[in-house]
C-alpha cells in the first residue's frame, strides 16, 4: 500500500549538473531520519545543460522523487509557486538547488514544529544557518 507524503521537500533548480547527485542524497538520507512518508518535488527552471536528465535518472530510481521541468527560465518565485502547487505533503520544505540550505536542518526544522509552531523559517546569521526564527500562531 503507498502512502500519502506527510513531508514535501520542494526545491528549483537551474543548471545544477553538478550538484544535484549529491544534493539528492543529503535530501533523502535526512528525510530517511524523519520516520515518515516524504516526497522530493524538483522543479528544473528551464536549465540548458543535462539538469533535466539527471533528475529523470533519478526519478527513475526513487519514486519518491517528482519533476517538474519548464520550458524555459521564469526565475525562483514561478518554480517555488509550482513546486508548492504540485507538492501532495502536509509539510512543504523548501531547499534552494545549491546548497546553501543545508539538508540536515530538515529534521530540526520539523522538530520546532511539532512544538506547535505553525511556520518555522531557518536563516543565515554570519553566513551560519541558524534555525531559531519562529512563529507560533494562536489558534
Amino acid at each position: 500500500m503507498k502512502h500519502s507524503p506527510t513531508v514535501s521537500i520542494v526545491l528549483p533548480v537551474y543548471n545544477e549538473k553538478e550538484s544535484l547527485l549529491c544534493l539528492y542524497e543529503k535530501i533523502r538520507e535526512s528525510c530517511n531520519q524523519l520516520g515518515r512518508p516524504f516526497e522530493i518535488v524538483f522543479v528544473d527552471d528551464g536549465s540548458s545543460d543535462k539538469t533535466f536528465e539527471i533528475l529523470e535518472g533519478i526519478h527513475g530510481r526513487d519514486c519518491r522523487v517528482k519533476v517538474i521541468r519548464f520550458g524555459k527560465n521564469f526565475g525562483q518565485t514561478a518554480a517555488m509557486t509550482a513546486g508548492f502547487e504540485f507538492a501532495n505533503g502536509e509539510i512543504i520544505v523548501s531547499v534552494d538547488g545549491y546548497l546553501q540550505n543545508d539538508p540536515a536542518d530538515i529534521p530540526a526544522l520539523l522538530a520546532k514544529r511539532e512544538e506547535g509552531y505553525a511556520l518555522v523559517r531557518g536563516w543565515r546569521k554570519d553566513r551560519r544557518r541558524v534555525t531559531s526564527r519562529l512563529w507560533h500562531l494562536a489558534q
